[in-house]
């Protein structure tokens, strides 16, 4: 049972914390012209900034768990206050109208390897990292992907062999974000070459400071480094680190990539008011609004995001009610790249040769590092072929599709 507190005494703490730790921010609107015109998915930063954005983000951590904000449906045992969804709800919606510290960087400690320690840790394991996690003394990053398996998880080939109270970790891992920031990893690793694949698989948390870790970062398409690679030689783990059973990962791994779904396709909402009322200024700007194409795929765009939300809000409502979420995260995942790709296609409608030319006219270039990230995000959290196999196979009955013959 969590503290013994009312909605409305949790909301009015909240208040007064955010108005003693942060400005209130102001209302912005958007004018075209005014301020940077980038239009990105993903950040490039420099190591200083890194480093700068993770300190400011730990302090800002620290001070919200402190003050009982950090993990608010959290079982108390492991630090959390074990109250409803509804206050953490009331509490994102305090917290945004408030200038805070970006936190993106605990983004896959928090909605990826914690609850999926929740799960399936040990004891000593949830009382180990859990805390930590949510209080920002610890960033952690899941290690799943490899060059020759990446929707295809169990395809993997990164070996763990156990010796004695350890095991040894040899293999490469790609696409990791923030792995170069990262004090701790979830790794899936094979263990068992004998049996069919799904079997083999076995989940550790790893240092990811000591020897034998070697993290390289992936220059993408669009310049910037937002991933990264990551090489494991004789890296130890102790057993204490093993996630749920020997040869029990695939279920430790499918827990992570239910969290991963429901955690990226909750953005499927399109990035509300601000990034519809941008497009919308961007086709005017550019002397399309009259042109009936443009206008269709303009609502296209609008009338997607939408759906979208409300798709995410019967997912919300279904784990609110206590429920486990089913093909409504991969549903999410798929309507967030629709969605991110008929923006992309309106964009090069109407921008043409602009958009792959620098012609030096305000909001018109930069779209080019949006459409240049866009095939990440088919590929993160399932492959969007992946996606529509699960809901064709699992969920409308479709017949399965053809595996190629084992060897």
């Amino acid at each position: 049972m969590g503290d013994a507190v009312t909605l409305e005494q949790f909301e009015s703490d909240a208040e007064a914390f955010l108005r003693a730790n942060a400005p209130e921010r102001t209302e912005r609107q958007f004018e075209w012209g005014v301020g940077s015109d980038r239009v990105a998915l993903f950040a490039d930063k420099t190591p200083e900034q890194d480093q700068a954005e993770l300190a400011a983000a730990r302090v800002w951590a620290k001070k919200v768990f402190d003050a009982g904000f950090g993990w608010i449906t959290g079982p108390p045992e492991y630090g959390g206050r074990g109250l409803g969804r509804d206050f953490a709800r009331a509490w994102q919606a305090w917290a945004a109208r408030f200038e805070t510290p970006p936190v993106g960087v605990f983004s896959v400690g928090l909605q990826m390897v914690a609850p999926t320690v929740l799960t399936h840790g040990t004891e000593d394991q949830k009382r180990q990292f859990l805390a930590p996690l949510y209080r920002g003394d610890i960033v952690g990053c899941q290690l799943f992907s490899e060059p020759g398996a990446g929707s295809d998880l169990a395809g993997l080939a990164t070996r763990a062999v156990r010796d004695g109270d350890e095991w040894v970790v040899n293999g490469q891992k790609v696409w990791t974000s923030y792995a170069h920031l990262a004090d701790v990893g979830e790794i899936i690793c094979r263990t068992d070459p004998g049996v069919e694949k799904h079997q083999g698989l076995t989940a550790f948390l790893i240092d990811m400071h000591q020897p034998g870790v070697e993290v390289r970062p992936l220059r993408q398409m669009t310049g910037g480094a937002s991933f990264n690679e990551v090489f494991f030689t004789d890296a130890r783990v102790p057993d204490t680190l093993r996630l749920g059973g020997v040869n029990e990962g695939w279920g430790v791994a499918l827990t992570t990539l239910m969290s991963e779904r429901a955690a990226i396709g909750t953005q499927a909402g399109g990035g509300g008011g601000m990034a519809t009322t941008r497009l919308i200024e961007l086709v005017r700007h550019m002397g399309r609004a009259d042109d009936p194409l443009v206008r269709q795929q303009l609502a296209q765009v609008i009338i997607g995001t939408k759906v979208a939300g409300y798709t995410n809000m019967r997912a919300m409502a279904k784990i609110a009610g206590g429920g486990i979420p089913g093909p409504e995260m991969s549903i999410s995942k798929l309507a967030l790249t629709a969605n991110m790709v008929r923006t992309c296609e309106l964009v090069s409608s109407v921008l043409g040769p602009e958009l792959v030319a620098d012609s030096g006219r305000w909001g018109t270039y930069s779209w080019g590092e949006l459409l240049l990230g866009v095939p990440a995000m088919r590929i993160a959290g399932g492959s969007d072929e992946v996606l529509r196999n699960i809901l064709g196979e699992r969920v409308l009955g479709l017949p399965r599709e053809p595996r190629p013959a084992s060897v």
